[in-house]
């Protein structure tokens, strides 16, 4: 199945385990690949992934020219459209939960449940990311080099448990690398990001929710996790102590255990 045709490109998705089915979005820079088998496995008892590649991300078909937030999430609707799943239960994490936000309000039907992780609304009361820090970011990736890309990366994204732990650099290395990521379409998906804002919306937004953040969380502070589960009517806030913004590579058990609790408990609506 891995191509999946959707009016006007082609989407590449993983299809995995048994259970009911939960659509995977990625965030900024991020492809299939870097869900990571620890946490697929975590999830496998009791969901049936769907982890796909962005628009010109990964292994799908090229992107041209400028896209929005909302874009993506006509991408995700579409995606679950061409596989024949009139819902789903949605994680998205970081850029990919801003994706699953736009989602869940165009097309409210299509989400049985939905977990934010590492992510933000946009609007007052948001945290943008440190200007520094988003800077070092950008200037890594627009270094040309891959090693300083992907360290400069690592170093952000995890907490400091996770970036003392024996091999754990190397195995996001081994992800990262596993799809090619274009340097021109992650500067376009860090653009669309900077105009996003769900925060008068989100409100209406019915399904269960849960929202998890690393409380060392240096790409979206962890004060974007208090501000959305406020602003949500249904929603539970799950903080993990010493994570950074990769939460379920560096606990996959808890992030699985967390997301079996919430999304599986949610009410199937009738067609």
């Amino acid at each position: 199945m891995p191509s999946v045709s959707i009016p006007g490109r082609e989407l590449y998705a993983e299809r995995r385990g048994g259970g009911e089915p939960l659509l995977l979005i990625q965030g900024l820079a991020g492809h299939h690949a870097m869900w990571g088998e620890a946490f697929l496995t975590q999830l496998d008892p009791g969901f049936e992934t769907i982890a796909y590649d962005h628009r010109g991300a990964g292994l799908s078909g090229p992107s041209t020219g400028s896209f929005s937030i909302a874009d993506l999430a006509d991408d995700a609707v579409a995606l679950l459209d061409a596989l024949g799943l009139p819902s789903a239960h949605v994680l998205g994490i970081s850029m990919g939960g801003m994706v699953a936000q736009e989602l869940a309000l165009r097309r409210p039907s299509a989400v049985r449940s939905l977990a934010l992780g590492g992510t933000y609304a946009g609007g007052p009361g948001s945290a943008i990311t440190d200007r520094a820090v988003f800077r070092r970011y950008l200037d890594a990736m627009r270094s040309g080099s891959v090693d300083a890309a992907l360290s400069t990366s690592f170093e952000i994204n995890v907490g400091e448990r996770a970036r003392e732990r024996p091999g754990a650099f190397r195995e996001f290395r081994l992800r990262a690398l596993a799809a090619p990521m274009p340097r021109e379409l992650i500067i376009e998906q860090a653009r669309a990001t900077a105009t996003h804002d769900t925060s008068a919306r989100l409100g209406s937004v019915s399904v269960p929710t849960v929202v998890i953040h690393g409380d060392q969380d240096l790409m979206l502070d962890v004060s974007n996790a208090r501000h959305i589960a406020g602003l949500m009517p249904h929603a539970q806030l799950e903080i993990l102590a010493g994570v950074g913004h990769l939460f379920w590579l560096e606990e996959p058990a808890r992030a699985a255990a967390i997301l079996r609790e919430n999304l599986l408990a949610a009410p199937v609506a009738s067609p």
